[in-house]
């Protein structure tokens, strides 16, 4: 297990990328080592960076600069992918986002390589109302061709209960590639002290004569304000498979932080997907 570590940090601080297959969800699969442990659902939090490649408009909830870097390994599949990308919520009300991947699809022996990267943007329009978008570059060759511009939109609704309801739309530009095919998602978060739950659903009407969804669910619960451990349940209508997910975190009072995420397919191509992230943020 050591050397498994050892490797994702290496991953993170290099952010190179390395994802399995070539199916259109790939790119979709871009997460943080706490959105794997919770199922996948996260775009009605703004929890983290991952918000720049979720529901843009979740860039605005909180208050704070963050930096954070990801890598995961597939165990099962020996595929990995890593990212790095930043955030500023806190120097005005227009708060923005960049996320950058270098993604790597292998078959049959070649490995073709991409540049993925996001610039995203949110504003409140009323404390409890905010809207964001974002646009997409993807720049490939091989399995992932690719030369490509597209752009998300997204809406939160934040009620004072702690409640957060969200629309977002995803590569709303037609591209005509197969990475880039467009989807919606409806989101849920609920925050309440130390307790945190979350649902994703996520439609697309473009990859096959019938919509694909995906489900996704989970929670969050910190321990001692110093350590959150998390649970999540997917299931991937690309794949046809569910998937568990659990995992870590430890918070620092400085306001960083390191999230261990472990998901498994139960059934399908039997994915096991351990995830890192180190995450820096400053309020």
């Amino acid at each position: 297990m050591p050397h498994r570590l050892m490797l994702l940090l290496a991953l993170c601080v290099s952010t190179p990328g390395l994802a399995q297959t070539g199916n259109v969800e790939d790119l979709r699969d871009l997460q943080s080592a706490r959105s794997f442990a919770m199922g996948g659902a996260y775009r009605a939090l703004g929890m983290g960076t991952e918000a720049v490649l979720g529901n843009p408009a979740s860039l605005a909830l909180w208050k704070m600069y963050r930096m954070e870097l990801h890598g995961a390994w597939d165990a099962h599949n020996h595929g990995a992918f890593g990212g790095v990308s930043v955030m500023d919520g806190k120097t005005s009300d227009l708060a923005a986002g960049l996320d950058y991947h270098l993604v790597s699809l292998s078959h049959a022996g070649a490995r073709d390589t991409g540049h993925f990267s996001t610039l995203a943007f949110a504003l409140p329009i009323t404390p409890g109302v905010l809207i964001g978008t974002s646009v997409r570059y993807l720049k490939g060759n091989g399995l992932i061709l690719a030369n490509a511009t597209t752009a998300d939109a997204g809406l939160l609704v934040r009620f004072n209960e702690g409640l957060t309801l969200g629309v977002s739309g995803h590569n709303l530009i037609d591209t005509h590639n197969a990475e880039l095919t467009r989807y919606y998602s409806a989101h849920m978060g609920f925050l309440t002290g130390l307790f945190t739950l979350a649902a994703d659903v996520l439609g697309d009407f473009q990859s096959a004569p019938k919509p694909i969804y995906t489900y996704h669910g989970g929670v969050e619960y910190i321990l001692g304000e110093a350590i959150p451990v998390r649970l999540g349940y997917s299931y991937d209508g690309f794949k046809q498979t569910s998937q568990l997910g659990l995992g870590l975190g430890f918070l620092t009072g400085e306001g960083g932080g390191i999230d261990i995420g472990y998901r498994q397919d139960l059934g399908g191509p039997k994915s096991r997907m351990l995830a890192l992230s180190i995450k820096l943020q400053v309020g």
